[in-house]
């Protein structure tokens, strides 16, 4: 927040992870759960997003990965196909000549019909049951070091997951996606990421990661 204070592009709305998604704070419990369809239906309204909204997601200064899970709660929310990624965030717009303000625009409130939310997330047992069979990729979107074993992931209280990755998963970090200054690689290139991790062409991809976020990343990248 304090960075969407400091700059940001004139009319631009802040949005963090928590207005649209939903946690259980509990020792065992989980985080960035999607709300029910009219919870998040007044979630998106609250943002200003109406029936007619293009959307505009961008990221202020480093990560990409909770940008791409506000797109993908958008595409969810069956409003993909009007929202797009600023590619680089912020400081590609800046470097392009876009200009900048302080200035926070008025509160709106948009208005929406009620979702028809898109089949984008499955459960523990689809994946179960999908994992292994041709037609299928499980994918690891986390850093490499995670799905190696080398480090072992933590829930929000503190509790450790467990070490290594899902057996037969496939591994694609979701840094991998992009350059050095945060600008989505070619479609070639990020072809060719997936191909190499195993993913074969008209495959049906199924992500994880840690809690649901940088997993959108890699799924934004296939």
């Amino acid at each position: 927040k304090e960075g969407y204070a400091a700059r940001h592009i004139a009319g631009a709305r802040h949005v963090t992870l928590a207005d649209v998604s939903v946690s259980d704070t509990t020792d065992c419990g989980l985080v960035l759960e999607m709300p029910a369809a009219d919870d998040l239906r007044k979630r998106l309204e609250a943002l200003g997003i109406s029936d007619r909204s293009t959307i505009v997601v961008y990221f202020g200064k480093d990560w990409v990965s909770p940008t791409t899970r506000v797109v993908f709660t958008l595409d969810y929310a069956g409003l993909g196909a009007r929202t797009f990624l600023l590619d680089g965030g912020l400081d590609a717009w800046t470097r392009n000549g876009g200009a900048v303000t302080t200035e926070v625009p008025p509160a709106r409130t948009g208005s929406l019909s009620p979702l028809k939310l898109r089949p984008l997330v499955v459960d523990a047992a689809t994946v179960r049951a999908r994992l292994g069979q041709n037609g299928t990729a499980v994918v690891d979107g986390r850093s490499a070091s995670f799905y190696d074993g080398i480090d072992t992931g933590g829930g929000p209280n503190g509790a450790s997951h467990r070490t290594g990755h899902i057996k037969g998963a496939l591994s694609v970090p979701f840094t991998s996606i992009t350059d050095d200054q945060l600008l989505l690689k070619s479609p070639a290139a990020l072809a060719a990421l997936f191909e190499k991790a195993g993913v074969k062409p008209g495959d049906t991809v199924i992500g994880y990661c840690h809690i649901g976020q940088q997993a959108t990343a890699m799924l934004f990248a296939a």
